[in-house]
């Protein structure tokens, strides 16, 4: 176990509440509120939400009311009640948790934890705070009262959030992505079981070809099954097309507890209609109705959980009796009764329900009600779960949008896409990579590459693996043509343009304090020799040199032509690696995925050299 987490008092936030008396609730200094997260006590009648941008935790009453609000030191990442709804503890930054009395909003304490905090979890006991460390690939334990570290649990690919059993015996949690290499039979993220009591994975569940992007998970309360959301992407296709899904498509998967087997996965989408980007799960506390959001068509679903189970074990049996089995294949990747295909699968059984904010990336279900937040709108949705009524509040004051924030926030907007099947942020989730090969067709037709990251583009021209785009000002308004099929003022593009330039990269979690590795320092000593010959391409404080080589890696009727050099820049994220992402990690990069070292001369280093190399790599 790692060095214990020491608690530190923070006199500074207890002394920042500020009680609603009629006047405004400043978000900190003028920034948009960005909400991220929402939760509610049990009866419905006090909400809490958690803000990104505006750095507050504010406390409402059920009709949006703005009781009190607690200046945080960082961005908000996540929030969590316990049970009996007396302490409120919220990631922050990349590296903190906090609680507060949830009452009061009165800081009891702040401990830092891994990188990447988000998605806190309160066991049913109160006695444990579980917290997803994205960058590390890690779930955290740590003890409620003092902030001692109880324990570190490996998952697998940039776990986000996390949901846990009724007796709190096990915690299952949504792996973003997959760790498969693109050119896999099947690409596919999986969700991490931990069993508590001895704090190590004991099974993982693997979701349909296809699936990324798991953005929310929750429990039905009888703890019999746990929900999940995620995009269910057709990457196998050409993209000529998105009507009846043809892309990506956006899914519910279900998964029993008593077998840690998936059930099924159903669409969240209707044949002529996405419902893009299912962000937040949610279910009732008599568990009849399920709740998800669509942070891109800004709405919720809200399904009658009897009649999706009644008609899943129905399809089952018919399955079952047409193969002449006892049991439907559910293994994640042989999907053959259709379900996860059927786009009228849920006719009859769900409402969609409009909301009147936009980027619903949260949700809390209590009193009869859900209640969400809109990320970009910054404002809190009420829904009767009975009557599908409306309401809305403002979260204040009302923030003027910044041309990046309003790039920022066409990019997750699929209202604007044919259909609303998918935007931007589908294949580029948080403006990095899906992981998925795509044939786009800008470079003919059967032969996918994979996604590339954001980061960066606009300072290394030209855009795409062959450079087929001049620029990436033209590959934003050629995705919006070909890729969303829409037509868009020329303003949205620019407003993109501006949103993808204010990227900024974030540290590489294998550098110790700040600085490389003894590892990643042997690495960089060979990066830079000639005889092995990485910075010849790799070049310069991005680690390109904007040219193309023949690296020996085309394929087809790509063999011997020149690829773009990407910037190596935060590397270490935006695996798979190579133009078609046959690469799993760096290490495959530069080994077997090396033919004839023509992609740096490595064949001659040994065993601890190759893993020295890969750890400066991931460590830019």
């Amino acid at each position: 176990m790692r060095k214990s987490i020491s608690m530190m008092l923070v006199g500074a936030l207890a002394g920042a509440v500020v009680l609603w008396s009629g006047g405004r609730v400043e978000a900190q200094q003028g920034n948009a509120h960005a909400p991220v997260a929402i939760a509610a006590d049990t009866a419905g009648t006090r909400l809490w939400v958690a803000e990104s941008d505006g750095r507050r935790l504010v406390a409402l009453d059920a009709g949006g009311k703005q009781l009190a609000q607690v200046a945080l030191p960082g961005p908000a990442t996540g929030l969590a009640l316990n049970r009996d709804a007396s302490t409120a503890f919220v990631t922050m930054g990349d590296s903190s948790v906090a609680a507060f009395d949830a009452a009061t909003l009165k800081a009891r304490g702040t401990w830092q934890s891994g990188y990447g905090v988000s998605g806190p979890v309160v066991s049913p006991d109160g006695a444990t705070v579980y917290v997803c460390l994205r960058w590390t690939a890690e779930v955290a334990a740590i003890d409620a009262k003092t902030g001692k570290e109880r324990a570190r649990i490996k998952v697998l690919r940039q776990p986000t959030v996390a949901a846990i059993t009724p007796d709190g015996a096990k915690l299952y949690v949504a792996n973003l992505l997959s760790v498969d290499p693109s050119t896999a039979p099947t690409v596919a993220a999986e969700v991490s079981i931990v069993d508590t009591k001895t704090n190590k994975v004991s099974g993982q569940v693997r979701l349909p070809d296809g699936s990324h992007s798991l953005r929310g998970i929750a429990l039905a309360p009888d703890g019999k099954t746990v929900y999940v959301a995620h995009l269910l992407s057709r990457y196998h296709l050409p993209t000529t097309q998105l009507e009846r899904g043809w892309m990506n498509t956006n899914a519910l998967s279900l998964i029993d507890t008593a077998t840690d087997k998936r059930i099924n996965t159903v669409l969240l989408d209707e044949v002529d209609r996405g419902s893009a980007n299912p962000w937040a799960v949610g279910v009732s506390a008599d568990g009849a109705t399920l709740c998800v959001t669509s942070a891109g068509t800004h709405e919720v679903s809200l399904i009658d959980t009897a009649a999706l189970r009644k008609k899943l074990d129905e399809a089952a049996k018919a399955f079952a009796a047409k193969t002449q089995t006892t049991a439907v294949a559910v293994d994640g990747y042989t999907e053959t009764d259709g379900v996860s295909e059927d786009l009228t699968f849920l006719l009859g059984m769900r409402r969609r329900v409009a909301l009147p904010i936009n980027g619903p990336r949260s949700i809390a279900v209590a009193g009869g009600k859900a209640f969400s937040a809109g990320f970009y709108s910054d404002n809190i949705a009420m829904v009767d779960l009975a009557s599908s009524k409306v309401e809305s509040a403002k979260l204040l004051p009302e923030v003027p949008m910044s041309e990046v924030r309003r790039g920022d926030m066409f990019f997750a907007d699929a209202s604007l896409c044919f259909q609303n099947w998918q935007s931007c942020s589908s294949c580029h989730p948080d403006t990095r990579a899906d992981g998925l090969n795509w044939d786009l067709l800008n470079d003919g037709i059967g032969n996918p590459k994979n996604t590339k990251s954001m980061l960066y583009t606009f300072k290394t021209p030209p855009a795409m693996s062959l450079g087929v785009r001049e620029s990436v000002e033209a590959a934003v308004r050629a995705g919006i043509r070909v890729i969303q099929f829409a037509v868009r003022p020329e303003e949205d593009a620019k407003a993109i343009d501006e949103y993808l330039k204010s990227f900024k990269p974030q540290a590489s979690p294998k550098l110790v304090n700040g600085k490389l590795s003894a590892s990643a320092q042997r690495g960089k000593a060979l990066f830079d020799n000639k005889d092995v010959g990485c910075s010849s391409c790799h070049e310069g404080p991005l680690f390109t040199s904007l040219k193309h080589y023949d690296v020996g890696l085309g394929i087809g009727s790509e063999a011997g032509k020149p690829f773009d050099t990407p910037t190596l820049i935060e590397a270490w994220r935006t695996g798979p690696y190579l133009h078609d992402g046959r690469a799993a990690t760096l290490l495959d990069v530069i080994t077997k995925c090396n033919p004839n070292d023509k992609h740096g001369k490595t064949s001659q280093l040994n065993k601890q050299q190759l893993a020295d190399l890969a750890e400066y790599v991931g460590s830019l």
